[in-house]
């Protein structure tokens, strides 16, 4: 059913309503238009949110915010299994350091004698660990630019294995740096730094290591081993050659797994020589031994110094037998000054195949509250390594001479743990230190991409509200414009069906009135009066078509059969006293109207001899039509004292509206030699060959 909420009603005398209909030619006018409305609303904002959204930058600024979100929470959930960077103090050396340069482009090298030839899988750079006031802690010393090159005996000038520039953004870091060998086998390695950073204290540029590890396997091959370099330091202090590879490297072993355990410490004792025996359980061999530092206090500062409990002298034996009777000499250890004592204590010694191992403790340490007489000792954990697997875990251990702690067993000292949690092995360790560097570099830049990314959202969504407002805004003046235009197209559709009412009505009442006149005039003669009466009844029966079908006029084969017949028809039947002509020029133009045109042409023509007829006095008149391919004129041309109803320039209403409705102009002029001359220009374009009638 129409909508008839917004057709006005339209009633004339004899009660017919044109509402229904009008409104159903304005909706099939406004139907092109109406489809568009759909498209508009889809359309727009997709459009407006291509032209408003930011173009992608590269690396994380690529990703999906679900991407980045993920991403985040696996850096946040890996970083709660790996080990953290607790540093130490205290005991131990720092490293090496070399002498000072005034330019940070001086060279300086540093190079491991292995004494054999081993596969290389990683070399691993400890850095020295500074304490900035405002950033915390960093390295200090590590070389911009370096590489490492690595040869045999045969061999001196060596392979570059890696080589790294300031570009590669090494620092800052704290973290051990991993260098892969990929199996290189070498007998030596050196480190040739081409760039030097600024030392923190001075701001001089000094190549500063803690500690190098060159792992092949499970083993550290440069443990211990010769070190030369271009700054040959040995002042036998805290920057000593022999430090880097001493195995102290500036952290506490802090790992993340497990709960944490006390170390074992002895009570006081008078026996000046008691040992701590392990039973592997069976044969193993062995060629390395580490040895745990009793953990710092949890209480700050220090309850106790760092050397606590660290015996200066010991020696290990190796035996098969529990009795030792055939015991042999692995180690002889003697830590001659606080810089030999470390957190993590390594020494490595020619393999030995025994199931006993026995630790003596030739000098226990002083207390530090009692002084000589009441010497102590303790480890946090005993590791003997076979194969890079401690095959001390676990294991059974007692001790000769050893006065247990109730608090602190014996036991812990082969549980596997420390005060943080499992011990690890040291290449876990540091592979654990440098993937938290990894991730705590890339965890603020996946942080700060994600906020751009919430930025981001957060501006398209109120792009997307003012868009949806103007969307809503355009839509609403949409509508309203669609409802003007259509009120516009309905009043058009009542001002065409009132012209066409007025003027064929009119027209046809006109022609009854002048039929029945004459009429009277003979109605002595039966056989004339009749044909008056015929011709009357004719306009009437036209006049009733009319009525009906006034608003399917483009449609109705009744009221138009050809433009020249009619006029010709309307000329005889409403001037049939007046002499008339009639001439037409390019008649075969006229296809070229359509049929809307057609009719009010003639609608024209019917209202222009009502008026000649009504007001002219005229005795005679002309029509003069000239139909060229894009243009058309009408002269419509009497003797009489001119037209009636003048407005403005002497143009009828009538007239003008109907000219209106054609799309025509229309002028009026009086000649010198007396009358009226209508005269009605229309041009013909192309679009008016298509049917633009009202359907």
């Amino acid at each position: 059913m129409p909508d008839n909420r917004y057709s006005p009603t339209i009633r004339i005398r004899n009660g017919i309503n044109f509402t229904a209909h009008a409104h159903r030619i304005s909706m099939k006018k406004n139907k092109n238009r109406s489809r568009l409305l759909p498209f508009i609303a889809v359309l727009l904002p997709a459009a407006l949110c291509a032209a408003t959204e930011p173009a992608p930058s590269a690396g994380l600024q690529n990703q999906s915010l679900a991407w980045l979100k993920h991403r985040l929470t696996e850096i946040d959930g890996e970083l709660t299994t790996l080990a953290d960077y607790s540093l130490r103090s205290g005991t131990g050396a720092i490293g090496y350091r070399s002498i000072v340069h005034e330019s940070e482009y001086d060279s300086e090298w540093i190079q491991i004698d292995f004494g054999a030839e081993y596969p290389l899988d990683e070399v691993i750079l400890v850095p020295v660990i500074r304490r900035d006031a405002k950033t915390g802690f960093q390295a200090d010393g590590f070389p911009k630019a370096f590489r490492l090159i690595a040869g045999t005996d045969g061999d001196q000038e060596g392979t570059v294995l890696s080589e790294y520039s300031e570009a590669a953004h090494i620092l800052p870091r704290t973290a051990p740096f991993f260098i892969p060998c990929d199996g290189f086998s070498a007998s030596w390695i050196r480190i040739e730094a081409d760039q030097l950073s600024l030392r923190a204290f001075d701001e001089q540029y000094v190549f500063q290591l803690s500690e190098i590890l060159a792992l092949s396997g499970h083993e550290n091959v440069a443990l211990h081993q010769s070190v030369s370099a271009r700054s040959n330091r040995r002042d036998g202090l805290a920057w000593d050659t022999r430090f880097l590879v001493d195995g102290s490297v500036p952290y506490l072993m802090d790992a993340a797994s497990e709960a944490g355990s006390v170390a074992f410490i002895s009570r006081f004792t008078t026996n000046i020589s008691p040992s701590l025996t392990v039973d592997l359980g069976k044969p193993h061999p062995v060629s390395r031994l580490h040895l745990h530092a009793v953990d710092p206090s949890d209480v700050l500062p220090q309850s106790l110094p760092s050397d606590f409990a660290i015996p200066h002298k010991m020696l290990l034996e190796a035996a098969s037998q529990a009795d030792f009777l055939d015991a042999e000499t692995v180690i002889n250890l003697h830590l001659q000054s606080i810089y030999d004592m470390a957190p993590i204590m390594m020494w490595t010694f020619p393999e030995t195949t025994n199931r006993f191992f026995r630790l003596s403790i030739n000098a226990p340490a002083e207390d530090p509250l009692y002084g000589p007489e009441a010497p102590r000792f303790g480890f946090a954990e005993i590791e003997l390594y076979s194969g890079g697997v401690n095959v001390a875990l676990g294991k059974t251990i007692t001790g000769i001479d050893v006065t247990e702690n109730p608090n602190r067993p014996i036991s812990l000292l082969t549980d596997g743990r420390n005060m943080y949690g499992s011990i690890l092995s040291i290449r876990d360790w540091m592979k654990q230190l440098a993937r938290r560097h990894d991730l705590e570099t890339e965890r603020p830049l996946v942080a700060r991409a994600l906020n751009l990314c919430y930025d981001r959202q957060k501006a398209i969504l109120q792009r997307m509200g003012w868009l949806s407002a103007l969307l809503a805004t355009g839509i609403i003046l949409t509508v309203l414009i669609e409802r003007i235009f259509r009120m516009r197209k309905i009043r058009q559709i009542e001002q065409r069906i009132a012209a066409d009412l007025h003027d064929e009505l009119g027209a046809n009442l006109h022609t009854i009135g002048l039929l029945s006149d004459l009429a009277e005039d003979c109605k002595d003669d039966p056989d004339e009066l009749a044909t008056f009466h015929q011709r009357i009844r004719a306009v009437t029966e036209r006049s009733g078509i009319a009525v009906r079908t006034c608003t399917d006029m483009l449609n109705s084969e009744d009221l138009y059969k050809g433009l020249v017949a009619d006029m010709q028809r309307a000329a005889q039947r409403s001037l049939a006293k007046l002499d008339h002509k009639l001439s037409i020029e390019g008649e075969e133009y006229l296809d070229q109207l359509n049929r809307r045109n057609c009719v009010d042409l003639f609608l024209f023509y019917k209202e222009s001899l009502v008026n000649i007829s009504r007001h002219s006095g005229a005795t005679r008149f002309s029509t003069e039509l000239k139909v060229r391919p894009r243009e058309l004129q009408l002269t419509i041309s009497d003797n009489g004292r001119g037209l009636a109803e003048p407005s403005g320039n002497g143009i009828p209403k009538s007239l003008k509206r109907r000219a209106r409705l054609l799309g025509a102009k229309v002028t009026v002029e009086t000649p010198p030699t007396g009358g009226t001359s209508i005269h009605l220009k229309l041009r013909i374009r192309k679009h008016r060959h298509i049917n633009r009638g009202l359907k």
